[in-house]
């Protein structure tokens, strides 16, 4: 049985730091997982950001209720769900999702949680697990799933190599060269295909 394992942003939706970075005027915030392999690294630096312009979740919400789908995704979604499990993997944080799930037509999502005081400063995060996205992977392997995953970043890479198939959806130009051995897509109708080519195999 199969399941199919997809990052968010950059997949489904658009980046929320970097709609963020616009929003806001501060164009460091643009800074990704795409940019960034160390995640540890890059939300205490996001944090640290926030902290000196005195800059909260609440702030951050309103960006994203600016954020709808990347044109297609809810369709992609609706029919890779009419025959295949999925499951959504991100680095992101249940605060930043929710509204983005509800436009996608509540998709199962495993993230992350982030830490906030009172006065909505984001004062920490905390991770689900170590390494998530190849640790849920191999989680879901280990109760008698095939997986298949698509993901743009490099922390999506150890589960696209982890699972009988994986691709690069709509990555960087140095991502895809530096993994020629990943098949890389850049439209639905496209991994769509991949997808269902995969599960014939």
């Amino acid at each position: 049985m199969y399941i199919t394992c997809l990052d968010l942003e950059g997949v489904l939706v658009p980046e929320i730091w970097i709609a963020f970075a616009q929003a806001s005027g501060i164009p460091e915030l643009k800074r990704t997982t795409r940019d960034e392999p160390d995640y540890d690294k890059l939300m205490k630096w996001r944090i640290g950001i926030l902290k000196e312009h005195k800059l909260g979740l609440k702030e951050i919400q309103e960006t994203i209720a600016t954020i709808d789908p990347l044109p297609g995704a809810k369709e992609f979604l609706d029919e890779l769900r009419s025959f295949s499990q999925v499951v959504i993997i991100s680095d992101t944080f249940t605060q930043f999702a929710t509204p983005l799930m509800k436009k996608l037509g509540w998709p199962t999502i495993f993230c992350n949680t982030l830490e906030v005081a009172e006065d909505g400063e984001i004062t920490g995060f905390k991770m689900r697990i170590e390494d998530s996205k190849l640790s849920t992977v191999k989680a879901l392997q280990s109760i008698g799933f095939e997986t298949i995953a698509a993901g743009d970043s490099y922390n999506d890479l150890g589960m696209i190599r982890a699972g009988k198939s994986g691709f690069l959806f709509r990555s960087t130009e140095k991502i895809i060269a530096d993994h020629p051995e990943i098949p890389a897509y850049e439209t639905f109708d496209e991994l769509m295909a991949a997808i269902k080519g995969a599960m014939k195999e």
